[in-house]
Parts: structure tokens; sequence; C-alpha cells
């Protein structure tokens, strides 16, 4: 029989303690270089919390249960989309978002028409007084939410008991392509005559979508969600809504991406955020319908079904930071529309979280740990004050239309673009661990080019943060199309194994990445039989890889005194026809000496491991 162990094994320990010992494990690395990092709105995560003080939980939904799974409906065809909806109906989903094409989130597809008969037809055989619908739509959304409305009076439904998100979202359309918003809030207005002071419906949506699509951050997408949201409040307001009743026909969207923590603490936020907002209206908080959609940006067109993986921990803190309906977006969505297997595993997703582990019975999953405690409170915070600074803008309209919204996110995309150039935010599948052979992923029609935004620098563009990478892969791609094989780097491999394993796997990384072949070899015996084999490669261009030590050795020869092997080998490599060395490394202070032999750049890590292979990529069309 096993002895039970002392409590002595479990004694309390201080943060100091703590502190002291991790200093020991990173072995006198800077502590907070090595261990603490920031979010892209400076916030700290540390890397060990202390369970937060005092009682934390508090309901994360308006009712306590499993949220909504929802399943978007995109397809073109009113007749095809009833289908769609209906499978996904009698297969796990609880809830339908209809997108309609001119949607800023329709991703290219979606219903060309609102009319009545339209939507009639796309909604044929759904019974609308069981399942929540959401109405995705651009400008022609007053004219689908009338005909969702004729719909249900035809049917003979009370409405008032219907779970309806009419969608009408004036500011996303501003965002994305400008006009005014008067107009939607007015038919907002008017649809709300039709609601009873108690009905669930919906009709103006606060939509964190366009802005988290176009780079925003986390604390942005939150204040400027909620800065929508009171702009429409007080649309609805000047109209003749009572603010009580207002506030009770606006829906909230939030974006869910792979970052747990991040993403559980700020649908936590948002919760808090706008019941400070009531109360600054004299209003006594009431819960908030909060939707979330995982995040588009995050997703990659290549090696696609790590979209899988990055879809479920979105949907999984999703449902832990409180979302009432979550809908995840089919893991081939970026390559085109989805067929009927990427949806079944986008419902399924959702179903084994709930099904199989009950996420949705828990009151407040993250209540008390400090982390979470920790991310919502700097969140509301950072939030809090964007919001405030928005307000002195004139509000979310104003600010939009000034520019000052597009100017404070593009600050915050470019610094996370340049972090992903560098590999300091990987893409697994894309920008590491490139799959060149990856088998094609059939969907039922190819996803169109991504707009380009135009001229308008007040202008928000969706931009997914993979695009970088993709766009490089797909130049190495048309030339493997042109010329019948891949761009290729030779792998100049100097010593043995040990010395330039390392070095050679991450520069093979590099170019692959960029869809250009780098293959791996076992070394050579001479430098000899190295150039011989970069001869015989046929590659563009050859990259040498090794330790610092053996780049340095001299090699003695009495015509080039000093010379260096790393330099040797550049010099030869030039004189048996390659014009362009790359080393893998850092050059230090040889680089001049490294230039003079031949090498053009250098690959390392925390360098911007586009710029070579798209300088390399940009010779060989040229040569083509």
């Amino acid at each position: 029989m096993t002895e039970p162990q002392s409590s002595h094994a479990f004694r309390a320990s201080s943060e100091a303690a703590w502190r002291e010992l991790a200093v020991k494990a990173i072995k006198g690395a800077d502590f907070e270089a090595k261990l603490v990092s920031r979010t892209a709105d400076g916030i700290r995560i540390e890397p060990l919390y202390p369970k937060a003080p005092g009682l934390h939980a508090r309901p994360v939904r308006a009712t306590l249960g499993d949220w909504r799974v929802v399943q978007r409906i995109d397809l073109p065809d009113a007749d095809a989309a009833s289908v769609q909806a209906l499978e996904d109906l009698n297969n796990g989903a609880s809830g339908l978002a209809l997108v309609f094409s001119d949607a800023v989130s329709a991703r290219g597809f979606g219903l060309a028409a609102a009319d009545e008969r339209t939507v009639a037809a796309a909604l044929d055989g759904v019974m609308l007084d069981l399942v929540s619908l959401r109405i995705e739509a651009g400008r022609s959304a007053a004219e689908a939410a009338r005909s969702v409305l004729a719909l249900a009076r035809g049917q003979g439904l009370d409405l008032d008991s219907l779970r309806l998100d009419l969608g009408i979202d004036p500011f996303s359309v501003l965002a994305a392509e400008g006009g005014a918003v008067d107009a939607a809030i007015d038919a907002a207005a008017a649809l709300a005559v039709s609601f009873g002071p108690e009905a669930k419906a919906r009709i103006l949506r606060a939509d964190g979508r366009v802005f988290h699509d176009a780079g925003a951050s986390e604390a942005q997408e939150l204040a400027l969600t909620i800065s929508a949201a009171l702009a429409g409040l007080r649309g609805l307001d000047a109209r003749g809504l009572p603010l009580e009743v207002g506030r009770k026909r606006i829906s909230f969207l939030l974006v869910a991406d792979a970052d747990e923590y991040l993403s559980i603490a700020k649908f936590r936020a948002l919760r808090r955020l706008w019941a400070r907002v009531e109360a600054a209206c004299g209003l006594t908080p009431d819960p908030v319908q909060l939707a979330a959609e995982t995040s588009f940006r995050m997703t990659t067109r290549h090696d696609a079904y790590v979209n899988m993986l990055r879809g479920t921990a979105a949907a999984f803190s999703a449902g832990l930071g409180g979302a009432d309906s979550v809908a995840v977006l089919p893991f081939t969505l970026p390559l085109g529309l989805p067929d009927a297997g990427a949806r079944r595993i986008a419902r399924n997703t959702q179903t084994i979280l709930l099904e199989e582990s009950g996420l949705g019975h828990v009151f407040d999953p993250a209540a008390g740990a400090g982390g979470f405690e920790a991310l919502t409170d700097a969140l509301c915070e950072k939030a809090w004050a964007l919001f405030q600074q928005i307000e002195r803008e004139g509000g979310l309209g104003a600010a939009l239309a000034s520019g000052w919204v597009a100017a404070e996110i593009r600050a915050v995309a470019e610094k996370r673009e340049r972090d992903i150039r560098r590999r300091k935010l990987p893409i697994t599948g894309t920008s590491e661990f490139p799959d060149l052979a990856e088998a094609p992923i059939l969907v039922l029609q190819p996803a169109p080019a991504a707009p380009h935004g135009g001229d308008d620098p007040a202008r928000l563009v969706a931009h997914r943060t993979a695009e970088p990478f993709e766009q490089l892969r797909g130049r190495a791609d048309a030339l493997a199309e042109v010329t019948g094989r891949r761009p290729a780097v030779f792998l100049a491999t100097l010593g043995k194994p040990a010395s330039f394993s390392a070095r050679a796997g991450f520069a093979r990384g590099v170019f692959e990445a960029s869809g250009i072949v780098a293959a791996m070899n076992d070394g050579f015996a001479s430098l000899d039989a190295m150039i011989e084999a970069a001869r015989a490669s046929g590659a563009a261009a050859a990259c040498l890889c090794s330790s610092d030590e053996v780049y340095e050795c001299e090699t003695g020869h009495a015509s080039y005194e000093g010379e260096t092997l790393a330099e040797e080998a550049a010099r030869r490599l030039v004189e048996a026809g390659f014009s362009h060395v790359v080393l893998a490394g850092r050059p230090g202070e040889r680089e001049a000496a490294y230039r003079h032999a031949g090498i053009e750049a250098f690959l390392y890590a925390g360098a911007d491991v586009l710029d070579y292979p798209g300088r390399l990529l940009d010779r060989i069309e040229a040569m083509t």
C-alpha cells in the first residue's frame, strides 16, 4: 500500500522564491525579456499569477446552460441554401446566420437579393420558432429584416417569441464602404414598433468583426464595438424609442481567435464595459445578447487543416468567455465556399465541446483565476480609455469618417505584420512547418480575390495574417506551373551534421514558407564535393549553413590569406555560377568580408524572413 505523502511536500511557497528558481532556470537571462510578454495593446502577460482575491463569479450568459450552435448559410442560390440550412439544423446546429452577398462579412458569397421571395426560399422548411436566426447583410439589411418578418407573419408566428437578430449594422458598412448611417437607424426604429418591450428580437447589431478583420487589437475591438452600440442606442432614443427598450433591441458580436486567454478575457470584458455604459445612461445593467464567430483573420489557405485546431480553441474560448451563440467558420473558408464535409466539422467542433465536455454548464469558468481576472481588468481599462477617446473624436461615426479609426487600427496591424514576418508570431503550416507537397482541398467555389480597399485611407480592409507568406508562395507556385519545377535553393552545408543541422533546418523553413524548395542533405566530404553537388542541383541560389565556428575557420590558402571557410565557399559558389549566395546566421564583425566574398544576405532568427525570398523570386521571375 502506498504511504500518503506528508503535508510538508505541499508547503506553501512565495512568489519571491518561485522567481529565484525561475531566474536560475533561465540561466541568468533577462527575466522581463524571457518570461514576460505583451499583447497588441501593451498589456503585460506575466508568467505566474496568484489566485485573484475576493469573489468574482458572475453569470457569463443571459441564461445558464449551453450556448447556441450557429451555422453560416452562405450559398448564393436560395434553394440550395434551404437544403444546407436544414442539413445543419438536423445535424447539431441550433441557429442559423443567413448571409447576403453585400454583407461586410460575406467573404464573396451569400444571397444576392434580400426580397421576400428569396428569403422565403432560403428558409423554406426552417421552423423559425424553434431556432435562432441571425441576418448577415450590408446595405440590404433593412430589406432582409422586413422579408424575415413577413415570412414569420405569414406563418402565424408570435414575433416577440422569436430569437431574431435582424442585423442592421450601419457602422460596419460605414467602416468598410463609407456612406451615412441615418437611413439604417431610421429603418431600425421603424422595425422596432413590430415588437413588444419584452421581445427576444434584436434589430441593431454592434459588430466587432469589421475592426478585428482589419487588424484591431482586443481593446480596440471592444472599444469600437461598445461605441457602435452606444451610437445605435442614441439613434433609437432620438427617434422616440426609450433607452430601456432601445438597449433590448441591440445585439453584440465579437470575434474569438486561438488565443485562449485573451479571447476569454475579451468576452468577459464586453459585458462589464456595456454595463458601465448602461449605468452612465441611468439604466440598471441588463444581460446582453453576445454572439461569437471564430476569426477569419487567423485562418490560412495552406495546411488548412490547422484551421480546425484554431477554430476549436476559439470556440472553446468564446463559450467559456460567455458567448450566447458561437459560429465556427469552416476550415476551408479561406479557399472558397465550404462543402458539406467542412461544414460538418464546424458543427461537430461545438457538439464535442458541449455534449462530451459539458462546457456550457459551468457558471463562470474563469472566475477567480488570477490570469483571467487580471487580463479582463486590463482589457476593460484599455478599452474604456479608447472608448472615451472615440467620444472625444465626436463618436464612432465621426471617428470612422475622419480616418482616425483606420489610422489607429493600421498602426496595430503594421506592428503585427512586422512580428509575423520575423516569425515572432509564428503561423503553423504557413510560416512554420510548411508542407510544399500538401494535397489540394476541394471547395464548392473558389474564393474571389480579396478587396484592396481603394484609395480611401479611412476605409477598413480585411486582411488575414498569413497573407504575406501566401502571396510569396503563390508566386512560387505560378513559377512552378510555368517552368515545370518549383524554384529551389541549394543548402550548402559545411562541416558535420552537428554543426549545420540547426541552421540548415532554419533556412529550409524560411525558403519553403515562401514556396521555394530547399532540400536537406547529409553534408559533404569536401568543399569540392559540395560545389559539385551545387552545380548539379540546378538551384537558383545557394545558402551556406553551419555554425559560426565552422564559418570562421581559416582555410590557409596562400592566395587568400586570412580567408575563412565561409568566404572560400561563397567565392567558389560564385565562380561556379551562383550569383545569389546567402548565409544562415548573423554576420557579426565579418559582414564586410562575407559580402566581399559574394554573400548578398543573411538569414537569422528575428530577421524579416520574407525579404530575401521575395527578392529572389523577383529575380527568377525576371529571367522566366
